[in-house]
């Protein structure tokens, strides 16, 4: 039996995440005291073969020891997956203040922020176990949905999909990066005025770059580094793989090594995809 345990902080879309997977064919259960995880998986190992359990910081056992127990307690062949789902502070006081919802620990009298600072040290036990880790600070609904479906059918298939994604280190660093490159250090066509608006797709930026020996370098080592171990990272049955590329704003060298990259690896056995979290900062205004 294949077994999902979904968590992380409310607000984030541990909701969405299991609808996906009711849709997927699991059997799903939501809010379950995570004590009472052996005995559903007890009762249900013979009658279903997918099910994903939604874990929230309501029904968390008192000390972490506890919630360690009833993992360790599951049958020996079972082995949970976790999806962790999480959002920044700002993100999730801003989703709470336009649904107007009360936060589980806020019904203890404590201010907002309070309460999603207390909920991360809560879960932690289970993020440290986690299997797969998603933000969604900066993702639709429909872009979470299509995110676990690519990780759960990925893993279902074993077949690597392999992310290549660009973002701006001064946005932050994207929480849910296997590995981070930083560009920083290239030549940067934020300089050359008439490059500065473009972004690393349009052909102009692009032909900057080709003229570059430190970027071709850059890409070609990048290249090799992972035509050595994605071959390993499949053979240890991963599901997804988060590659990030760094620069300063995400928009022009960062892009373009992510798009090289991917087109490096299209003929790869594995999946590839190729995303620009900062895409629609750098969107360019259309004339009407």
């Amino acid at each position: 039996m294949q077994l999902i345990i979904v968590t992380g902080r409310s607000g984030s879309g541990k909701s969405i995440a299991l609808r996906v997977l009711e849709d997927l064919g699991y059997y799903c259960v939501d809010n379950l005291p995570i004590t009472l995880m052996p005995t559903l998986v007890h009762a249900v190992v013979e009658q279903y073969d997918k099910v994903a359990v939604s874990v929230d910081v309501r029904n968390l056992p008192a000390e972490p020891s506890e919630l360690t127990d009833a993992l360790d307690f599951l049958p020996k062949k079972i082995k949970p997956e976790i999806i962790y789902i999480d959002s920044s502070d700002q993100v999730l006081l801003r989703r709470f203040g336009e649904t107007r919802r009360l936060h589980p620990l806020s019904q203890k009298e404590m201010p907002l922020a309070d309460a999603l600072a207390v909920e991360a040290v809560m879960l932690e036990p289970l993020a440290e176990r986690a299997t797969w880790r998603l933000d969604s600070s900066d993702l639709t609904v429909h872009q979470l949905s299509e995110q676990i479906a690519e990780r759960v059918l990925g893993k279902t298939a074993s077949r690597l999909i392999v992310v290549f994604q660009s973002f701006g280190y001064k946005y932050g660093l994207p929480t849910d990066l296997d590995y981070a490159f930083d560009a920083r250090i290239l030549p940067n066509p934020h300089w050359v005025p008439e490059l500065k608006p473009l972004t690393g797709s349009d052909p102009a930026v692009q032909h900057y770059f080709e003229q570059q020996p430190l970027v071709t370098k850059f890409i070609h080592q990048l290249q090799v580094f992972f035509e050595t171990w994605l071959p390993h990272f499949q053979r240890s049955n991963r599901s997804y793989l988060t590659i990030g590329i760094g620069c300063t704003g995400g928009q022009h060298r960062s892009v373009y090594i992510a798009e090289q990259l991917a087109k490096r690896f299209a003929d790869h056995p594995c999946k590839v995809q190729v995303r620009h979290r900062e895409a629609s900062r750098h969107r360019q205004p259309t004339n009407t």
